[in-house]
């Protein structure tokens, strides 16, 4: 997924299919993500989703290269 210099996602078509990504990644570490605003989450909470994205993005690409 390609992004300008303001982090926006440069396909907005891409947009739908980062948010399921999202939330599947916070449904597997246990925390529950809103659709909209999620300020209330802990910086442990948005840390533990983050990690987990990054997490199944490296697996997809190990996953790819073989």
């Amino acid at each position: 997924m390609a992004y300008n210099s303001s982090n926006q996602l440069v396909n907005p078509n891409a947009r739908e299919a980062m948010d399921r990504f999202k939330m599947e990644a916070a449904s597997e570490v246990g925390v529950n993500l809103k659709n909209g605003y999620n300020g209330d989450l802990t910086s442990r909470q948005a840390g533990s989703v983050g990690g987990q994205m990054v997490k199944k993005m490296i697996e997809a690409y190990e996953n790819g290269m073989k």
